[in-house]
């Protein structure tokens, strides 16, 4: 899990308003409320994540090596398109000051407007959330708490105007392309291994 700081130092040196910046904004995006209460969420997002893979380490293992996996690829994949196709989105006037105001611009002073397109927030919580769904540890408590979580956090990142609907979409892509190049296709490709072997054998 020492990946994890790694990746971050590496986020900090693309997180940079490079000279071609984009909009994916859509005009479902700009009817979409700014509501400072998912702040909230979008907050927590890192330790959320952080608990579902140490989780993963204890319940089932082979989960947690897959999440690494995924996480990695995904976020170096993240930080070159960063580099490559910058995007961007306005960003509301936060106003009082009240916790989730303070919060809420907390969030906007440390994070930049840009580096959207794939969401780091939307993959790994989408991933996590995958990652339970066939995991052989889940249960009608865990896929309920990690999936409703997951979808919050993701649907936070649209209500504070972190990110757009692309935004999203493309970090759902992105988990399921790797998750078919890592998991699905070796998966595939060693029954299909075992099944010649037996019908030689036979």
């Amino acid at each position: 899990m020492l990946v994890f700081p790694v990746l971050g130092s590496l986020y900090q040196l693309v997180n940079q308003p490079t000279d071609n910046v984009y909009s994916l904004v859509t005009p479902l995006d700009q009817a979409t409320p700014f509501i400072k209460y998912f702040a909230l969420p979008y907050g927590v997002w890192i330790f959320y994540i952080y608990v579902c893979i140490v989780y993963f380490f204890f319940k089932d293992r082979p989960s947690f090596y897959r999440s690494i996996l995924l996480y990695t690829v995904c976020a170096l994949t993240c930080y070159v398109i960063y580099l490559v196709f910058q995007t961007t989105v306005p960003r509301p006037v936060v106003v009082g000051d009240d916790p989730f105001a303070m919060l809420m611009r907390f969030i906007y002073k440390r994070d930049q407007p840009f580096n959207c397109f794939p969401s780091i927030h939307c993959f790994s919580s989408y991933m996590v959330m995958r990652m339970i769904w066939q995991s052989p540890a889940r249960n009608r408590k865990n896929v309920s708490l990690i999936t409703g979580m997951s979808l919050l956090i993701i649907l936070s990142t649209l209500f504070i105007k972190q990110h757009v609907i692309m935004d999203v979409i493309g970090a759902i892509a992105l988990v399921e392309i790797y998750n078919f190049l890592f998991i699905k296709l070796p998966a595939l490709h060693k029954n299909k291994v075992a099944a010649e072997r037996r019908e030689f054998q036979a």
